[in-house]
């Protein structure tokens, strides 16, 4: 089955950085989405290099995809370039946390 952006986008939004509370998506940390198929790849990024919570949101990105009915395989890139900083934030979600 034929996965769709939006069905990628919604379940990377249950995806959360556990310091900040917000999801990887608003927060800027997926670079690139490919559907291709059922199959499903994305590139992300951390806050930073050192991100103590690295392991636990990329496994959390890949089980979520995994979660979605007709999947097939997946794969959690993580890319440093370009390196993420805040401007990459939602600017809804920027403009709440005072950037």
């Amino acid at each position: 089955m034929a996965q769709t952006e939006e069905s990628i986008r919604k379940a990377l939004r249950g995806v959360k950085d556990p310091e900040l509370n917000l999801n990887i998506l608003d927060l800027g940390l997926v670079y690139e989405m490919a559907v291709d198929g059922s199959d499903v790849k994305i590139d992300m990024s951390l806050t930073s290099p050192g991100c103590p919570s690295g392991p636990e949101i990329m496994g959390d990105a890949e089980r979520q995809l995994r979660s979605i009915p007709g999947v097939g395989d997946v794969a959690v890139d993580l890319v440093w370039s370009p390196p993420w900083t805040p401007d990459r934030i939602e600017p809804r979600v920027r403009a709440y946390l005072g950037f």
